[in-house]
């Protein structure tokens, strides 16, 4: 694919850009009843900020700029780009004639933060008077993510959604006629495709471990459809047996391929994510769980091999899900100290629900589409085989992880075991996810005094 591939996100980032939400906590602006009192009608200026960068992207994001004022000629919009979490909160908190109006994030994990501390308004009421349903707009995973306890502070803008590349032609050397379904398969074929070179690996059928770029706990999880928060927003990470399964299938896979330690030196000595010398894209790793994007920076690579695209395996005893994966993305919402929320939500609405908007920044973009119609649009450009994360992103089995008042800390404590656990450190696991669960509890009860 030419040209940008959209977010290049690493949980890691996310999780960090969320935690730089915590005087979002104390700082409520909420809504006023005057703020939303505009007349979307009359000529007005409002400021849209986002977090792209790359020129390609903002070029992308101009051009979606441009199709709204020719619909609203009424409404300019101030577009500014590369803005990071932090300036975008501070702006939020302080409000002024030059703050954003609206903006767009790429952090889902600061959905909880945005929602409860009132930064941005709840959309509910603006979908409601449009008359716009959003169950039956947008992907249910995407619909999930954009709200925490009945708020809907934000909405979907393109998405990310997480499935299994491979070495079509590592693959039939191996005699393998097709990508594994279920994790047992997926163990087998790994197996299958790793060749040892003395104390290490002349190819790897996959490295599991969670330091292995996208192979995050988060990720892997999300092909197990756990319940993270039981109804009364305790952890259920030490009561649900999605956790326990999805981290006893890590660690076979590590002990099957290697064991942690050769598996982390080999690691140590590859290519680095977004670089060319990925190992996926060098065939030194055969298989590789990652997002809609690296198919377009792995062509630009020129491997010599065929790439194969398909979802990630599922439990065996899930196996008629087969097709969901972890779905992710870009967030936009309308601040709170906004004087033009009614115009505001003219270009939320734009940029999020018409289909012909969404379908061109995503072929702009080389995101996955954020609403259903815009997934089945005829008029979407791709390589045939990104029609995989078209289907995850439908799917209705797919998942994500949900929004916390304290946003992602509770990922990034379930991480941390994984680590401990991977590693050996950590060694009974139903002892571990219980003590992290107290953690998480722990956390986020803290975040909630005032």
């Amino acid at each position: 694919m030419p040209g940008t591939y959209g977010i290049f996100r690493k949980t890691a980032l996310a999780l960090a850009a969320s935690a730089s939400l915590a005087l979002l906590a104390t700082a409520c602006t909420g809504q006023s009843d005057s703020a939303a009192s505009d007349d979307a009608s009359n000529e007005t200026t409002i400021n849209f900020w986002h977090a792209w960068s790359a020129p390609g992207e903002v070029k992308a994001v101009q051009s979606l700029v441009d199709g709204f004022e020719k619909a609203h000629p009424n409404i300019h919009v101030d577009v500014v780009g590369n803005m990071t979490d932090d300036k975008m909160n501070q702006a939020l908190r302080t409000g002024g004639a030059k703050a954003p109006d609206v903006i767009s994030s790429f952090t889902t994990n600061s959905v909880g933060k945005f929602c409860s501390s009132g930064a941005l308004v709840d959309l509910n009421p603006f979908f409601e008077k449009s008359g716009v349903d959003p169950e039956k707009t947008f992907p249910k995973a995407m619909n999930e993510y954009t709200q925490f306890d009945g708020d809907r502070c934000a909405v979907p803008l393109l998405g990310d959604a997480y499935g299994l590349y491979y070495n079509k032609t590592a693959f039939e050397k191996a005699g393998i006629t097709a990508p594994p379904k279920t994790w047992s398969e997926f163990e087998r074929v790994a197996k299958k495709l790793t060749i040892p070179q003395g104390d290490t690996y002349k190819q790897l059928g996959f490295m599991p471990n969670y330091h292995g770029w996208e192979t995050t706990t988060e990720h892997y999880l999300g092909q197990f459809s756990p319940t993270y928060f039981d109804k009364n927003g305790k952890s259920n990470v030490g009561k649900d047996p999605a956790f326990e399964a999805a981290f006893t299938v890590q660690k076979k896979l590590v002990d099957a391929l290697g064991g942690y330690r050769k598996l982390e030196t080999y690691r140590s000595k590859l290519g680095d994510e977004w670089g060319p010398k990925h190992p996926f894209h060098t065939g030194q790793v055969a298989m590789q769980l990652d997002g809609e994007w690296r198919l377009g920076m792995a062509l630009d690579t020129k491997p010599k091999f065929d790439i194969g695209v398909a979802p990630l395996p599922v439990p065996d005893d899930q196996a008629d899900q087969y097709g969901k994966g972890y779905i992710t993305g870009t967030i936009a919402g309308i601040a709170a100290t906004s004087k033009k929320q009614n115009a505001a939500w003219e270009l939320v609405k734009y940029m999020t629900t018409d289909t012909d908007a969404v379908v061109n920044f995503s072929n702009a973009i080389h995101n996955v589409p954020s609403t259903l119609a815009a997934l089945k649009s005829p008029k979407l450009k791709y390589d045939p085989r990104f029609k995989t994360f078209l289907e995850i992103a439908a799917n209705p089995n797919s998942t994500t992880a949900p929004a916390s008042v304290n946003g992602g800390v509770y990922l990034t404590t379930v991480q941390e075991f994984g680590y401990a656990y991977e590693s050996g450190k950590a060694t009974d696991l139903k002892a571990g996810l219980k003590k992290t669960a107290a953690q998480i509890d722990t956390d986020i009860a803290q975040a909630k005094q005032p």
